[in-house]
């Protein structure tokens, strides 16, 4: 039989505590035991005048930070729409059921107030309980980058004002073309830009060669800092670089991350970012895997020289060219010439600064009347041969390729870094950045970054799974061992 209509019946307030209303086993309880954020307080204690109205706990800040990457939340209001609506949420907050929650507008100000380095520091804590739990094997390390799009069309590029007025009105606009730190940026020490504190290259480097940037001439008026980078889909977008360090142990645990505008290269920011960690870190890696992107000579040297194999794949560049290649000529050490298939010497041209290179050239009587001249060069005045300064660490390292070790460190990187950098953008919104800014989004991939960690953290630490806590009390409290 159909049973009657159920009436809508709320009835007088009931007293119940809020505590009783959430299961023991809910994911918020050993998350809120395991992860103290007391400490926080501590950090931004001078951050907030004596006096004044009272703001919101810091503390209650980072936890609605976890609840938003935990529950793959994308907006600051749904955010807080959720924590009203949940009450294991409104549990870990802290905020009883007669509790007013925070303002949305107050995530901005509380993130102008913080400023970036205090979520460096709340990300290198985090790296930390993973180092004390075992969690970072130390031996090797993974580098790689990803392209995000930011929060910002292309329609929204203009010309720079230095491009359609005169220089003195530039200068009466100084934030168009400031001089060095006036746009906030460091240098550390004299003459040397700063690039992890300023999270960007030098904007008023000159270009090398003819090629000029498009961040030089165009900006961006919904964000300013965004630059113009091209996807895998072919599409063109405003974006950022978001560069991943992870260690090389089973946990893959990001050892480091930074978020650089579109059109800062990959290999540019590498031997900063392994400096920083591996210095922060007591780490003494014995290889350093990443893809051809990273492969330039100043970076196959700088790790050569601290004792750091670049598993590196190196590019090469005439690999399409009708000639022969430059591998075809060999080098004499003895008298310092590179000598052609047929023995002929090419003498020292010129050395080329800018490029690391040295141009070697044959005579070009030699290469007229050789028999082999349609095979080797087009040009009348002899074949040329470029070599690199660093040719010494570049063939240590073609000298890796085809062990057993470096295929493997290859292959690895494939299945090591990538699923990283895709679990953060399918399941934790770095698909695409929310907020603006390059001090914003470096906050909100920090924020990612640090959640990846904790999961990975609290795994270890005896909680196992996001989705089955039933399973919690059967994983050990074991640390992961190395591959």
């Amino acid at each position: 039989m159909l049973g009657p209509v159920k009436p809508r019946h709320l009835g007088p307030p009931v007293a119940v505590s809020l505590d009783a209303l959430v299961p023991r086993n809910h994911f918020y309880r050993p998350l809120d035991a395991r992860l103290d954020l007391a400490f926080v307080r501590d950090w931004v204690s001078t951050s907030y005048p004596d006096r004044g109205r009272p703001s919101i706990d810091p503390i209650v800040f980072f936890k609605l930070s976890l609840v938003m990457f935990f529950e793959g939340i994308r907006s600051e209001r749904q955010l807080l729409a959720l924590a009203a609506d949940r009450l294991s949420v409104r549990w870990y907050l802290g905020y009883g059921l007669d509790e007013a929650l925070p303002d949305a507008a107050g995530f901005t100000r509380i993130r102008q107030r913080l400023g970036l380095a205090v979520f460096r520091r709340f990300f290198a804590h985090v790296v930390d309980l993973c180092q004390d739990a075992g969690l970072v094997w130390g031996e090797e390390v993974l580098a790689d980058a990803t392209r995000v799009p930011g929060n910002a069309a292309t329609g929204s590029l203009v010309p720079r004002l230095r491009e359609v007025v005169d220089g003195h009105l530039v200068a009466l606009f100084a934030g168009d073309a400031a001089p060095d730190g006036a746009d906030g940026a460091t240098r550390d020490g004299p003459g040397r830009w700063n690039l992890l504190e300023a999270c960007r290259l030098d904007q008023h480097r000159p270009p090398s060669g003819p090629y000029r940037r498009l961040s030089a001439r165009k900006v961006s008026r919904t964000d300013p800092d965004a630059a113009a980078m091209s996807m895998r889909d072919g599409r063109t977008v405003l974006g950022y670089q978001d560069h991943y360090l992870v260690d090389g142990g089973k946990a893959r645990v990001i050892l480091h991350c930074l978020v650089t505008p579109g059109d800062v290269a990959e290999n540019q920011v590498l031997l900063d970012q392994l400096r920083r960690t591996l210095f922060r870190r007591k780490l003494r890696p014995k290889r350093l895997v990443a893809d051809a992107k990273y492969a330039t000579g100043e970076n196959i040297r700088a790790l050569e020289e601290q004792g750091i194999r670049a598993y590196v794949p190196l590019p090469e560049w005439d690999k399409s060219s009708p000639y022969y290649h430059n591998a075809a000529c060999a080098y004499d050490a003895a008298e310092d010439v590179y000598r052609c298939p047929q023995g002929q010497a090419l003498k020292l041209k010129w050395i080329d600064e800018a490029g690391g290179r040295t141009i070697d050239r044959a005579r070009a009587a030699s290469c007229n009347s050789c028999p082999v001249k349609s095979e080797c060069t087009k040009s009348n005045q002899g074949r040329l041969v470029s070599r690199s300064v660093h040719a010494e660490y570049l063939d240590r390292v073609r000298g890796y390729r085809g062990t057993a070790a470096y295929e493997k460190a290859l292959r690895k990187r494939n299945v090591w870094v990538e699923p990283v950098f895709a679990e953060a953008k399918q399941w934790h919104g770095l698909g695409r950045f929310r907020l603006r800014g390059l001090v914003n989004v470096n906050i909100e991939a920090l924020l990612v970054a640090t959640g990846q960690n904790r999961k990975r953290w609290l795994r270890a630490t005896g909680w196992g799974r996001r989705g089955v806590p039933g399973a919690a009390a059967a994983v050990p409290a074991a640390a992961c061992p190395a591959p």
